[in-house]
């Protein structure tokens, strides 16, 4: 055999096994956590910027800068957690991790700003979050831009 095909098949058992040595998370758990995120997170940022900084409800929804600010303030939050702690509330809530799909260690501040801002681009083309249904490491695009992996907690209780 050949050492090109014998390297290629080496790495594809490398990739087998690292995938195999951590439990990936499954779709229904990250739905599940990124709609707690959505309560615990995004709602009150919300709440905070449309009662307590415009006043009521007509001035965030005439206002063109209010929910940019709202989706900031999420992602700057996100990113701060996902880097630090490598969970937001909802994925500590259901026991998964995202973390950096070689090392398997949290996150740079720039992978996890960037898989915010993918998953921003994820969310607008819908693609992005349809690619885990077609792969095996169920990954979705902002996953894939920012190299990392959404895994079960085995530190967990």
């Amino acid at each position: 055999m050949r050492f090109r095909n014998l390297k290629k098949q080496s790495k594809k058992l490398k990739e087998q096994d690292s995938l195999e040595a951590v439990k990936v998370a499954s779709i229904p758990e990250r739905i599940k956590a990124f709609i707690t995120d959505m309560f615990m997170i995004y709602t009150p940022i919300l709440y905070i910027l449309t009662y307590l900084v415009l006043g009521d409800k007509d001035a965030f929804q005439a206002s063109d800068v209010a929910p940019f600010a709202g989706v900031v303030l999420y992602g700057l939050i996100y990113t701060f957690l996902v880097h630090r702690f490598a969970q937001t509330p909802g994925h500590k809530a259901y026991q998964i991790k995202v973390v950096d799909a070689s090392t398997h260690k949290n996150l740079t501040i720039f992978q996890a700003l960037l898989r915010f801002v993918g998953f921003l681009v994820s969310a607008t083309i819908l693609f992005g979050l349809l690619l885990p249904f077609y792969r095996k490491d169920k990954a979705t695009l902002h996953d894939l831009l920012a190299h990392t992996i959404t895994i079960k907690d085995t530190d967990a209780n």
